[in-house]
């Protein structure tokens, strides 16, 4: 299967990586590399827009967090706009909510990459936090509603 690419859009001076409706091993090359396109367009800090994405599996996490890891190294920032809830729990159950910095919209993290100053987005200090209450709770039959986080950056 022929790898699928990703193109990296700017917005303003921020580079914006429109990730796909599913994220698997299928796409999480295609998409590892429009991320590391990102970082170096836009001095380290990009957002990654998951707005139109449904599923994210173990693949496309591992390929977000070693981006948030090379753009901390290289004194940037990964922003994700995740406003499914699906998706947000993934987050939430893997802790990543606490460590990437996220956003409901696209406007709030744009907001966020040029107000922020590098590193410092929000985004927990540790790669693997405590897990969120969100987390504690994500495996309860509460409706997804209930676990969006409270954390800044997010309204």
């Amino acid at each position: 299967m022929p790898e699928v690419g990703f193109p990296v859009e700017m917005a303003g001076r921020v580079p914006v990586v429109t990730a796909p409706v599913e994220i698997d091993i299928t796409s999480a090359d295609g998409l590892r590399a429009a991320l590391v396109a990102a970082a170096a367009r836009g001095h380290g800090t990009f957002v990654v827009d998951m707005s139109l994405t449904r599923f994210c599996d173990s693949s496309g996490l591992h390929a977000l967090v070693a981006a948030h890891r090379r753009a901390q190294a290289e004194g940037g920032e990964m922003l994700l706009v995740v406003p499914d809830t699906t998706v947000l729990r993934v987050l939430a159950i893997t802790g990543m909510d606490q460590v990437i910095p996220n956003f409901a919209s696209l406007d709030e993290a744009l907001a966020q990459a040029a107000v922020a100053p590098p590193g410092h987005a929000g985004a927990a200090d540790t790669l693997f936090p405590s897990p969120s209450p969100e987390a504690t709770h994500a495996h309860t039959s509460l409706p997804d509603h209930h676990l969006r986080p409270t954390r800044s950056g997010r309204h």
